[in-house]
């Protein structure tokens, strides 16, 4: 990596650990949450620390390293614009139809394509199909039409980079309880777009440190096959949770003891960005379905992959043999 390059991402990092400190400093210390523009990005921020949210850093930061370091920066960058998209159409339509409560419907409908579609990127990346965008030579400038992975970070970002809504984070529900009760959608797009660039900023911050972390160029080199294998099994893994998020709702997850145990951890640490069960009872978010049945279809889908890729590794090596 060039000098100069290294000094700018050192740059890029301290001012984004300064926004993360500040702005959880500001959520865990305010005397209670005030909605507005702070809290807004804030209450962004403070979602990385959630157990529904935090494994989107299993697919941004392996995404941007599967590649040359501007390419991977600028992959990670549209995650981070898809998914600051997502939360702007969320606030839109929150503040234009006055009510959110059925945003968690859409939420689930958004969840079960994203984990579709992060399936298919993932069994793509094992070379177990091939798969293009049909449509981006109609639509992509030039420059990117030559690679699917720029949009597909998009698209990625779009459809699941809002996991976690459905988790009743206090602060997320006051800002759109907020921008439910006043109603404009104007003041509801741009306070979601806050929101989601507050999800964003830890997210890049570890990309960035990532690739701080790594001799760029020789190593990417070196470890591309392995670092592209990764991330095809984040997002093969990543993907059948969000479509078993968004098949049987949150309950499946936030009954197992994973997430009962991360949570408890940030009720004693933490308790003010904490999940909270007495929130989405008063909420009357929609209870989706719990038991063995979505971790069972989870491992099956998860398997089903590894066999896959397990059988087309074995032809290939003895087709190689002969």
């Amino acid at each position: 990596m060039k000098q100069t390059a290294k000094i700018t991402l050192v740059a890029v990092a301290f001012v984004l650990l300064t926004m993360t400190v500040l702005g959880l400093s500001s959520v865990l210390t305010a005397p209670r949450f005030v909605p507005g523009l702070a809290l807004s990005l804030f209450s962004g921020i403070s979602m990385i620390f959630l157990p529904c949210t935090f494994p989107l850093v299993f697919i941004v930061v392996p995404l941007a390293l599967s590649r040359r370091t501007g390419k991977g920066i600028a992959m990670a960058l549209l995650f981070g614009l898809g998914l600051t998209l997502t939360f702007t159409l969320y606030g839109l339509v929150t503040g234009w139809v006055g009510g959110y409560i059925g945003l968690s419907k859409a939420v689930r409908a958004m969840l079960f394509v994203g984990g579709i579609a992060a399936l298919v990127f993932g069994v793509s990346e094992l070379g177990l199909v091939r798969f293009r965008l049909p449509f981006r030579k109609t639509i992509l400038p030039a420059r990117f039409q030559k690679s699917n992975d720029y949009l597909r970070s998009f698209l990625i970002g779009f459809f699941i980079g809002n996991a976690g809504v459905g988790c009743p984070n206090p602060a997320f529900y006051v800002i759109f309880g907020y921008v439910a009760t006043i109603g404009r959608a104007d003041v509801g797009a741009f306070l979601g777009a806050l929101h989601g660039i507050g999800r964003m900023i830890p997210l890049l911050l570890l990309v960035v440190l990532a690739v701080l972390g790594v001799n760029a160029a020789p190593m990417l080199t070196r470890w591309q096959g392995k670092v592209k294998r990764a991330v095809s099994w984040a997002l093969i893994g990543i993907g059948s949770f969000i479509f078993n998020y968004g098949l049987f709702s949150n309950t499946w997850f936030e009954e197992s003891a994973i997430h009962k145990w991360w949570n408890r951890a940030l009720e004693i640490v933490v308790p003010k960005i904490a999940e909270s069960e007495a929130l989405e009872e008063a909420l009357q978010l929609p209870v989706g379905t719990g038991g063995v049945g979505p971790w069972f279809l989870f491992a099956a889908i998860v398997a089903a992959v590894i066999l896959w890729d397990a059988f087309k590794r074995r032809s290939q090596k003895t087709a190689n043999t002969l």
